[in-house]
């Protein structure tokens, strides 16, 4: 438990700990074969940043592999600027034809419209128009039921054949065609790219061996990297709302915000603009601190490993939680814990983990380990889509703020109470719009 117990297991050596025993069974079922956890970490490390392209412009004799991004490709810095303006019109035009906001006010469920915000906006910036474009309500259906194959029982039994599971692998199957078809598509018409987005780029890759990346696995990584960019922030982005709506003096705070900061005019969003919204960053790593998306982290215990300072010697075959969650809620680090106030972090530096970085194959992240604030993880298993999700939350949050005021509904006091026993399923809770 603690900094201590934070930094004992998600710094762990790769030799004495393993993320790929424990969560396979639970994502391979709903990613798909040989992406992310059933694949060698070495693997996925080229995944998550590099591997080689053929040039082919020239002879295919002396072709040779050079360097290129996979996922990364679409998290660098030029691509998150691309990103604000797609969001923000994702947004605004899911408020025009949503039935929740026909009229100047009325109530809507949080969790099913930020789930259907969350998946437009990660697929149009992630993955470019075409895929976008095929997506409706009735995809949203086939992402629900994908997402609730991360039941806890299938830690265990991930091939039960439960009622969930069917739905699980049918969404699976019906999804990773979609992205086959796209592929299929365009190696008919001759791979003549007309835009840049995940799938071209994929398409060209292959790993630092040579082998091209099958386009199954493209379909796989797809899926996985749509999760990511939806699972997280569609439950962080419903906190927010919640908060917001039992707190209408800080809604009202953002609001003034971006008049003072961006002009009265509101001028489009941009990612430079988010990054000025001091206010608004704050409340999403408020958020993310009482709401955190990764509340537990386990590792595989493969070799024994001393527990400093203790008797004790972790055998192999068990395995370590660390609980991130805990830490961020704990008095020792954080006054009066429980109360969601943004304005905790007015005299809180900027980044205090800026002197302890890492990079384990996909770029620097912050090493963090020993942190009592671990939103995203830490360590080599760290999300790298982290800054994704700031941009993502941020434009978000400011195109509500700007377009609503939000409040609770008559009779209901403060937030629903976190109850990680229960699927967002049967979770719902509703605000009105004045």
């Amino acid at each position: 438990m603690g900094t201590k117990g934070n930094d004992f297991i998600l710094n762990g050596k790769l030799k004495d700990v393993c993320a790929e025993e424990v969560y396979s069974p639970l994502t391979t079922p709903v990613f798909g074969r040989n992406v992310v956890y059933d694949c060698p970490n070495s693997k996925l490390m080229e995944q998550k940043k590099v591997g080689g392209r053929e040039d082919t412009a020239i002879p295919a004799s002396r072709r040779m592999l050079t360097e290129t991004q996979f996922v990364k490709f679409g998290l660098t810095s030029e691509a998150l600027r691309s990103y604000v303006p797609l969001i923000t019109k994702e947004v605004e035009d899911f408020v025009k034809k949503s039935p929740f906001f026909q009229s100047p006010s009325g109530s809507f469920d949080v969790c099913k419209a930020i789930a259907e915000i969350t998946i437009y906006t990660a697929s149009r910036s992630l993955q470019g128009k075409e895929v976008r474009e095929k997506f409706d309500s009735t995809f949203a259906e086939l992402y629900h039921d994908l997402d609730m194959g991360f039941a806890p029982i299938n830690f265990i039994l991930p091939w039960a054949p439960l009622p969930h599971n069917r739905k699980r692998d049918a969404a699976q199957r019906k999804m990773a065609q979609i992205y086959m078809d796209i592929i299929k598509e365009r190696r008919k018409a001759g791979g003549k790219k007309d835009s840049e987005d995940m799938v071209w780029n994929l398409m060209s890759c292959v790993y630092k061996d040579g082998t091209p990346v099958p386009d199954e696995e493209i379909a796989h990584m797809m899926i996985a990297l749509l999760m990511a960019g939806q699972h997280s922030s569609s439950s962080t982005e419903s906190w927010i709302i919640f908060r917001l709506a039992s707190r209408p003096d800080i809604m009202e705070e953002l609001y003034q915000e971006q008049i003072r900061v961006l002009g009265p005019d509101l001028p489009p969003l941009t990612y430079e603009s988010l990054q000025k919204l001091d206010l608004q960053n704050k409340v999403i790593k408020e958020t993310l601190r009482l709401h955190a998306p990764i509340h537990s982290i386990i590792r595989a215990v493969k070799n024994p490993m001393p527990v400093e300072g203790t008797p004790y010697v972790i055998p192999p075959s068990h395995n370590l939680l660390s609980s991130p969650g805990a830490s961020a809620r704990s008095p020792e680090y954080f006054p009066n814990p429980l109360e969601w106030n943004p304005h905790r972090w007015d005299n809180v530096a900027a980044n205090t983990e800026e002197d302890e970085q890492v990079d384990y194959g996909y770029g620097l992240v912050s090493k963090g380990t020993n942190s009592p604030y671990l939103p995203f993880g830490a360590g080599r298993h760290r999300c790298i889509g982290e800054q994704f999700a700031y941009v993502q939350l941020g434009a978000i949050t400011a195109t509500l703020v700007r377009m609503f005021r939000f409040k609770n509904m008559p009779g209901v006091e403060g937030v629903p109470q976190t109850d990680y026993s229960v699927s967002g399923e049967r979770y719902r809770h509703w605000l009105s719009i004045p």
